[in-house]
């Protein structure tokens, strides 16, 4: 019985290597074209085939293997936008950054620096506001040391603009509440 089992899926790998084999080297060419570099043509081709491999194999995948191209062919188109859009929104941020460096002439070692904010101060405030989510702490950095208004970085997060302010929000309640609790025990 387990023979039968053992078979039946060699027969399948065989047939999606011969079918890979004749159509592979098309949709390659295709992937690579609809990216910028070419290990991304290779990734997102992956990522077309990983999923229309589940869907076959939950049998969730409406037609037979004839149309399986035109699904490959509208998956990586889809996979290659997806890409495309995520490498710019990091793009963004990370000159977001930079001229945000370059505009207060600093680097991150000088966010906390006033005649108020001592060496010990500074170490704490940091540590709290690295300590918290990531999604609140890039809000907070962007707003208090990069001047950007909730539009902006709803912009560079590519979220809403109430998020934003959400976000900063329950950031500074959840940063205040960290200190809090250091200037009780003395700390700060």
């Amino acid at each position: 019985m387990q023979n039968c089992g053992n078979n039946a899926m060699k027969e399948q790998t065989s047939r999606w290597g011969d079918w890979l084999r004749e159509h592979g080297p098309r949709l390659l060419l295709f992937a690579r074209q609809q990216t910028r570099r070419q290990e991304d043509g290779e990734d997102i081709l992956q990522e077309a085939l990983v999923k229309l491999a589940r869907k076959v194999d939950e049998g969730s995948f409406v037609g037979g293997q004839e149309a399986w191209m035109p699904f490959l062919y509208t998956q990586v188109r889809r996979e290659a936008i997806d890409l495309g859009r995520r490498n710019d929104r990091r793009r963004k941020r990370e000159e977001t950054v930079v001229e945000d460096e370059q505009r207060q002439g600093r680097g991150e070692d000088a966010w906390f620096e006033s005649a108020g904010c001592d060496g010990e101060r500074r170490a704490l405030l940091e540590v709290a506001l690295k300590e918290l989510p990531r999604k609140f702490s890039e809000v907070i950095v962007m707003k208090v040391w990069g001047g950007r208004t909730f539009a902006d970085i709803g912009d560079i997060l590519d979220i809403s603009m109430n998020t934003a302010a959400s976000r900063y929000r329950y950031g500074v309640e959840a940063l205040r509440k960290r200190l809090t609790g250091a200037r009780i025990r003395g700390d700060l």
